[in-house]
Parts: structure tokens; sequence; C-alpha cells
């Protein structure tokens, strides 16, 4: 049976799927490529590679819909506790059954100080309001609110380190009006920030109690200025000896 996930990996096909692949893709490659590790999962939609700007040597796709790596479930990961250094939820959260345990298992599997990247719909733009009028893929989403998330985050300890709206443009699929509408992307930053249809949210796992150890400066000897005076004149007292 095809998944609701699948449903919408086709639709990335169209011109406003494709529209919304670009940015989405320019946005995990801007974000990933700074992101340092062993192992890192992607959930989902692997016609959307969120890895391929990342470097480190463990990568996979795992997942239910066809062309992932690793067959699995979002809501129950085959993964040991805190063994992952990157986990990417691309619209992951939009189509699960359960988007709730889906984070409870990305903290489970998370290392400290762990990255979760997620991308999702925002409900309160044009985007959202088209699925009030739409019942096919995607609109048919949980579409979670912003707010909601950040609480389902902070309950969890993941904390929320930046995010940032995309597709500014309105949810068209006629790729005329999408190219007339480019200066909205520009523009949506300036005037309505938050009023992207996509949200794209870079989390940390935080672990309560654990401090960044960094060197005792105070144990550090440094020449005062006599010791450098001295080795100043035995440098100079050296040249004068080989002009001789």
């Amino acid at each position: 049976m095809t998944t609701a996930v699948e449903h919408f990996a086709a639709w990335l096909n169209t011109p406003l799927g494709q529209y919304l692949r670009d940015n989405e893709a320019g946005w995990f490659d801007r974000t990933t490529v700074d992101i340092f590790g062993y192992k890192a999962v992607q959930l989902e939609l692997p016609q959307l590679d969120c890895l391929r700007a990342n470097r480190m040597p463990w990568r996979c796709i795992a997942g239910q819909s066809g062309g992932v790596q690793l067959k699995c479930m979002a809501e129950a990961l085959p993964f040991a506790e805190q063994s992952l250094d990157l986990l990417v939820l691309p619209h992951t959260l939009d189509f699960a059954r359960d988007p709730h345990a889906v984070l409870r298992e990305a903290e489970r599997v998370m290392m400290p100080e762990g990255r979760v990247l997620i991308s999702g719909f925002n409900p309160w733009s044009l985007w959202g309001l088209r699925r009030l009028k739409a019942n096919d893929v995607p609109w048919q989403g949980h579409f979670l609110a912003l707010h909601r998330l950040k609480d389902w985050l902070a309950l969890l300890d993941l904390q929320l380190v930046r995010g940032e709206f995309l597709c500014y443009r309105p949810p068209l699929q006629r790729k005329g009006w999408l190219d007339k509408s480019r200066f909205l992307d520009s523009a949506g930053d300036k005037f309505w920030p938050a009023g992207g249809g996509i949200y794209c949210l870079d989390v940390v796992k935080r672990v309560h109690g654990m401090n960044v150890i960094e060197p005792d400066w105070s144990m550090v000897i440094l020449p005062n200025r006599s010791t450098a005076a001295v080795v100043e004149k035995m440098r100079l007292q050296a040249k004068k000896d080989r002009c001789k």
C-alpha cells in the first residue's frame, strides 16, 4: 500500500513540489555542511537527499517508503540509545501517525549535543490556508503549529538553536505564476517573516549537568619581561660573534 509520504514524494515532481524541494535542499545543504560527528540518519524522502553536503563517515536514509536504505518505522527506530550525531526529519512529522512519538524516538537515539533538523508545513501561511479547500497530498498532512512543536521539543530537552521560514510564493501549480511571484521570497523575509509556507528548525539535544571543559589558562606559564630581555641579549651577542 502506498503511504502518505510516498504520495508526497511523487508530489515533489510537480512545479510547486519542485519549488519546495529546491528551497529545502538549499537549507539542508547550508545547515548540514558544518555539523560533524560519525553517524547521520535521514528519515523518509530519499528523493530529497538532505545529507548530501554532510561529511560524516556513516550516513543512511531510513523509513518505510520506497528507495530508503533501511526499512523501519519512525516511531520505533532500530538504533541504540545515544548512538546518532545527526537526525534529519524532512516533513516526517507532517505525515507520521504519531508525530510526538517520532520526537521521543529522536531524543532517545541522539547523542548529547546531537542535532535534529526538522522541516514542516506552516499552518499560519498561504500554504496553510490552501489545505482548507483541498483533501489531496500534501494538504492532508498534520501541518503542526510552530508553537505546539516548540512545546513538544522543550518537554524532551530538545532546544531550538535557530529556525528559518521558506517558500513565500503562493501555493500554485502553474509554473508561470510561480515564476512571476519570485519577488515574494525576498520580500517575505522583510515584511512577513513568519508567513513562509515551510519552516526549517535546527535543534540540539541538551543534557542537564554537562559542562564544557575548557583549558585552565591559570596554569600556563608565560615568559616575563626580564626573561624576554635576557633571550634578546643572548641573540644579539650571538649575532655579533658570527660577524667577527
